[in-house]
């Protein structure tokens, strides 16, 4: 169900590691994706605090991307309603943030480990046997 999902697109251990032009292609579409979740979660953010908290625009902009980026808001909060948003935004904020990091390391990590776990050919092994031998003389 998950694999068929187009932007998780990992090679099996059996199959060769992507040529770089490939690997390049799927980190930007990982990029875009994580783009995508911190814009989205800015335009919460923005009209929560524009809405609940009738700041003005730009205003709403800056509390957003403060609390997004974790350093907390910059306008005190007047209405119930806007602190509890700004509470339940920041806890989401916190998650997202992790969440968009390991977007961003996932297909970096798994190149470096599906590297590691390629299949080695089979002369290389005699190649390692003829070593010992030659050793132990």
């Amino acid at each position: 169900m998950i694999n068929s999902l187009p932007v998780i697109d990992f090679e099996r251990r059996n199959e060769p590691l992507l040529p770089i032009q490939q690997f390049l292609s799927r980190m930007a579409r990982w990029v875009l994706a994580a783009i995508a979740i911190i814009a989205g979660s800015l335009l919460v953010g923005v009209c929560g605090y524009h809405f609940l908290e009738n700041l003005p625009w730009l205003d709403s902009l800056l509390n957003a991307s403060m609390i997004l980026g974790g350093m907390g808001p910059v306008d005190p909060l007047h209405t119930k309603a806007g602190k509890l948003f700004a509470s339940f935004y920041a806890l989401y904020s916190g998650l997202a943030i992790i969440s968009v990091a390991g977007l961003l390391i996932a297909p970096i990590a798994h190149r470096f480990l599906h590297h590691f776990h390629l299949e080695q050919p089979r002369d290389s092994g005699q190649k390692h046997k003829k070593i010992e031998k030659s050793s132990s003389i």
